[in-house]
């Protein structure tokens, strides 16, 4: 065990405080990270003030995490020290299962969390806001030398949460993709579709982000607070995904969409939505859901970024500053994603 510098919740709604936690021993097919910047996720705040339910405490956030390698162990074969990694939102899986073996272990029954569950050690995990991890090497991906780590540690969350929606669903040449909201994931999913080659419409509650929006590879910019925006718009769209993580008028969005397009939600309010099934079967469409991707895909996604000169646009700040950064994110005053300089913890 080693005791590493962390920033944590105490209890449910608490300020995050200094702390230290305990990293496991590097067994035999562990990495060791330094961390060099945790990303501010939207859901780290659900958590921590247990939007989404009963949670884990003392809680350290953070699974948008980029560092390097510092120790491996003795039957490690895909990485070395000094290796440029990342650790997104899941730590352990079963490798046995049919979600394993297709690539998808984020939806295996026996998933860690990188944070806020329980390892197989029966030891709560902890995330990203600390100076160290130690993850086994499945869970590991490789951050390409082209990718700053500051900007690519939000992809290992936000990067692949629109990127794996955006492929299943065909975005590119000839699609016309709408992004519904334009914050830490919106953003990426605007540049994600972009570089996929498809037209790219942003919807945003109002129309202070559009010239941001055209910056980031947006082709149009609506406002839904505008009743036009739906007239203009019916039945116009392949694809909406959702980055919204509030209740949603999903009628509405619905009828913007051509017959056979979907709308994809990658937001996960903390209250439930109601909808008229009559949006749906009208147009035969659909209505579908999204979480992240597995880890084949996440480093797809990591180079495909790459290639494409794709980072996230972030603010970085101080550990110190954690708590301000959680009211501003809750406020929308971000352009577009936090991150956590760990030097400071």
């Amino acid at each position: 065990m080693t005791t590493v510098a962390a920033y944590a919740a105490p209890a449910a709604k608490a300020p995050l405080e200094r702390t230290t936690i305990e990293r496991r021993a590097v067994g035999t097919h562990d990495i060791l990270i330094e961390i060099k910047y945790a990303g501010i996720c939207h859901s780290d705040i659900h958590q921590a003030r247990e939007g989404w339910g009963e949670a884990i405490f003392p809680m350290v956030p953070g699974h948008e995490i980029a560092g390097v390698i510092t120790e491996v162990g003795a039957g490690v074969t895909q990485y070395a020290v000094g290796d440029r990694v990342g650790v997104g939102c899941f730590v352990d899986s079963c490798g046995e299962c049919a979600q394993c073996a297709a690539g998808q272990e984020q939806f295996c029954a026996q998933a860690v969390g990188t944070y806020n569950a329980v390892g197989r050690d029966g030891e709560p995990t902890y995330g990203g806001y600390s100076t160290h991890v130690v993850v086994s090497e499945r869970f590991a991906v490789r951050i390409p030398d082209s990718l700053s780590l500051d900007v690519a540690a939000p992809l290992l969350c936000a990067g692949i949460t629109l990127y794996s929606p955006l492929k299943r669903w065909q975005a590119g040449p000839g699609k016309k993709v709408a992004i519904l909201g334009l914050g830490g994931l919106g953003h990426m999913g605007v540049k994600i579709a972009d570089a996929l080659g498809a037209e790219v419409t942003v919807l945003s509650q109002t129309l202070r982000k559009q010239e941001d929006g055209v910056k980031l590879g947006a082709d149009h910019f609506h406002a839904t607070s505008d009743p036009e925006t739906f007239s203009k718009l019916a039945g116009s769209l392949d694809l909406i995904v959702s980055t919204v993580s509030a209740p949603l008028d999903l009628g509405a969005y619905l009828s913007l969409l051509k017959p056979g397009g979907a709308l994809v939600n990658v937001g996960a309010p903390e209250e439930p939505n109601a909808l008229n099934m009559f949006g749906l079967i009208g147009g035969n469409k659909i209505l579908a859901g999204s979480m992240i991707g597995g880890i084949a895909e996440t480093q797809e996604m990591l180079d495909f970024c790459a290639e494409h000169g794709l980072g996230a646009e972030i603010e970085l700040i101080r550990a110190d500053q954690v708590n301000e950064a959680y009211e501003r994110v809750l406020a929308s005053d971000v352009r577009y994603r936090f991150v956590i300089d760990a030097a400071t913890i």
